[in-house]
């Protein structure tokens, strides 16, 4: 796997593919392996670039900054680009992973040319919110992941798809509790998203799991509302990570999506 040393961070990613350029951001707690599926299927068409965010994976967090929020995700991001000569994309977030795919565009609009959501929210966080992630980044520190793991793999993945569960249970217990912690803090603080979506020029795809218990259908929905020109995609039998647990389904409506991007010359 390819690491690009930036001004702001040495970053390790997968780069697949050629043609327009489709950026892959994960969700918490995992790493870029959790788009196993789709890149390798939209690599056929597309030039995919699948990092691993700053403390996940094979990237380090550096110094312990105790928190870690959104913007140092995007512009680690934005280095990223900037390291690969490539000015545009198509964005695609999943989870923590949407939320920083909207926080980079909130910063830096001119380097998305197509925005991708997947089971996540664009509202700030409640203060019920903020002591809960607060109090499991405290947590986290005291346990590691694996209890964390344990506790939560059926609400990431539903029972009925075992089959991806194995992979998504190492991710979880393999990610740096003091990175999974400094990003729940900086997660906590994290801006409101909702008046930056309706602002987003061109046309946006929402897609969520059925059975999301994280981010319901009701919060994709009233996501879809706010962009101006948004498809929303509801995958069946499906929680929280639709793009393992069904990639067929979830790599259909993508692929839709990324056609219609295509203008004709």
């Amino acid at each position: 796997m390819p690491f690009a040393t930036t001004a702001k961070a040495g970053t390790f990613y997968e780069d697949q593919g050629t043609g327009p350029a489709l950026l892959l951001v994960h969700g918490h707690p995992f790493d870029h392996t959790m788009w196993r599926p789709q890149i390798d299927r939209f690599s056929r068409t597309h030039r995919v670039i699948a990092p691993d965010l700053r403390g996940y994976g094979a990237t380090p967090l550096g110094a312990n900054p105790g928190s870690t929020d959104l913007g140092v995700f995007a512009e680690d991001l934005v280095a990223l680009l900037d390291d690969l000569g490539i000015g545009a994309c198509v964005l695609a977030g999943l989870s923590m992973g949407g939320q920083i795919a909207m926080e980079l565009y909130r910063r830096h609009p001119e380097r998305v040319r197509g925005l991708v959501l997947a089971d996540t929210f664009p509202a700030a966080e409640t203060e019920d919110g903020k002591a809960a992630r607060n109090a499991m980044a405290d947590r986290l520190l005291r346990e590691g992941m694996r209890g964390y793991a344990d506790e939560v793999l059926d609400r990431m993945v539903a029972p009925y798809n075992t089959h991806a569960a194995p992979h998504v249970h190492r991710m979880m217990c393999a990610t740096d509790p003091v990175a999974a912690a400094a990003a729940l803090r900086g997660r906590a603080e994290r801006p409101d998203y909702r008046k930056t979506l309706t602002t987003v020029p061109f046309p946006a795809l929402v897609i969520v799991g059925r059975d999301d218990t994280y981010t319901p259908v009701t919060d994709a929905e009233e996501m879809r509302a706010l962009l101006p020109h948004a498809t929303l995609a509801v995958i069946e039998r499906a929680a929280h990570l639709p793009n393992l647990e069904r990639p067929e389904e979830f790599d259909a409506v993508l692929e839709t999506y990324l056609r219609s991007l295509v203008r004709p010359s």
